[in-house]
């Protein structure tokens, strides 16, 4: 039995640009008894089709859109076609000989919504997110099997946003398992492990590889501060490009080691780097209390906001951290700051950086605008997709 969902007058407009979400307010009516994940078919309140997309009963989002199509059916072989697609993207961007740590899907840019899986190596990692995404789990897997007949699948759908879709975390292989979730993936050349099992996100943050090139690009020579450093990625890349020296800050003991390990992996002298087990909001001021100066300071936090209410008490945040790391600049050095919150627009961002320099009494260039990688698309009928902002600034 088919299920459809009929919108509320003139609450059509965004998906008929394509915009995949619609929101319980727009709904008028539920036709037939759907339940969460399955397909249903939305139409305006006169009836006409306008997309077909998985309901979700519990989730703000009452459904999302799978597609703008009304011939096209939601089965094996749509799955299959969306992720060879987004595979065949990726494809043409980067050597895997190179490269092997990517993004296969991006949820919704791709045209899964929820759907987000990671290649790392011989290993891809799926995150189920959504209601239809979880209900067509077999499907999604089935799919990856056809197109990656020899890759281990590991899902890791653990992450809290699951509890707005009523959905409980699920983690496990769904294929070809194997005794450790470490992996040793490739990225410009550089040795990373990732630990799909354990790690941050599906264990490692692939969309911030072109920001590392750039940090290693510009840190020849200099010493650098790496807050927030996790596994020692912009570390790596740093000294790879010629750095004198890096301090990796973090919380985490596991993290400092994995960056101790991945220097290692690189044939890099671990005098190069020291490790501080540090809340980083204190040791700046700790450091800057000592006079402590670097010529690079990078700050890749975690996100400050994942809702509107939240937004000022992050930009307040992302103020103070940025004022205290500025005070730790050499004169003509840099700052590398980041914001992965969805929320902090371009401009907002950049507008707070601005004012945490005028609070720091320093002068601040932006010399360079950094973003996502190109494996983490942004679909024009998605602009939610921009989510990861970063400032190269020059700090006199």
């Amino acid at each position: 039995m088919s299920h459809s969902i009929i919108l509320q007058p003139e609450r059509e407009k965004s998906l008929r640009r394509r915009h995949p979400w619609v929101f319980s307010k727009a709904v008028l009516q539920v036709k037939g008894k759907p339940v969460s994940g399955e397909t249903v078919d939305v139409l305006t309140h006169d009836g006409k089709w306008l997309c077909r997309g998985a309901y979700s009963a519990d989730s703000q989002i009452r459904v999302r859109a799978w597609t703008f199509n009304e011939k096209e059916q939601i089965d094996q072989a749509f799955f299959t076609r969306r992720i060879q697609r987004a595979w065949s993207v990726r494809q043409d961007m980067y050597d895997l000989n190179h490269t092997n740590g990517l993004r296969v899907v991006a949820a919704e840019s791709d045209g899964l919504p929820g759907v987000t899986i990671d290649l790392y190596a011989d290993v891809l990692v799926c995150q189920l997110l959504s209601a239809g995404a979880d209900a067509n789990r077999e499907l999604i897997v089935e799919a990856l099997k056809q197109i990656f007949p020899d890759y281990s699948i590991f899902e890791r759908s653990d992450v809290d946003v699951r509890k707005k879709e009523g959905l409980k975390p699920v983690t496990g292989w769904l294929h070809l398992p194997r005794d450790s979730g470490e992996v040793v993936i490739l990225e410009n050349g550089m040795k990373i492990l990732v630990d799909v099992v354990n790690g941050h996100k599906t264990g490692f943050y692939l969309d911030q590889r072109d920001s590392r090139a750039a940090a290693g690009r510009l840190a020849k020579g200099k010493t650098v501060l790496n807050c927030f450093s996790y596994t020692g990625t912009f570390a790596l890349s740093c000294l790879q490009g010629g750095a004198a020296h890096v301090t990796n800050v973090d919380m985490s003991d596991l993290a400092l080691k994995t960056a101790e390990r991945n220097l290692a992996l690189n044939n890099i002298e671990l005098d190069k780097s020291n490790n501080v087990k540090q809340d980083v909001f204190k040791l700046l001021r700790e450091y800057k209390e000592q006079g402590k100066l670097f010529d690079m300071v990078i700050l890749d936090p975690p996100k400050f906001a994942d809702s509107k209410a939240q937004l000022m008490q992050a930009a307040r945040g992302y103020k103070d951290i940025n004022r205290v790391a500025m005070q730790l600049v050499k004169p003509g050095g840099l700052l590398l700051t980041f914001s992965c919150s969805g929320l902090m627009e371009d401009m907002l961002f950049q507008k707070i950086v601005a004012d945490a320099a005028l609070d720091a009494n320093k002068d601040c260039l932006f010399i360079e605008k950094l973003s996502q990688s190109s494996d983490h698309p942004i679909a024009s009928f998605y602009p939610e997709g921009h989510y990861l902002k970063g400032l190269v600034c020059k700090v006199f």
